[in-house]
């Protein structure tokens, strides 16, 4: 299987979590995924509020997430 890792920083594997988030607000055809740090530097949030969202995600029934 072809692993992803952080289009910034190179992290590898990356979380379920970390690929459907990147699918579930940038694309679900995105090409470059992002570890949560960089997803939050990216969008200007807080990791944790990245993690709300995951668990918000989860609970609507979201099938991107692990």
């Amino acid at each position: 299987m072809n692993q992803k890792q952080c289009y910034v920083c190179g992290k590898q594997p990356l979380s379920k979590d970390e690929i459907g988030l990147v699918k579930k607000l940038i694309g679900k055809k995105a090409k470059q995924f992002y570890c949560l740090p960089c997803l939050a530097e990216y969008f200007e949030v807080t990791e944790e509020e990245l993690m709300a969202k995951i668990e918000q995600f989860k609970d609507e029934g979201c099938t991107l997430f692990g």
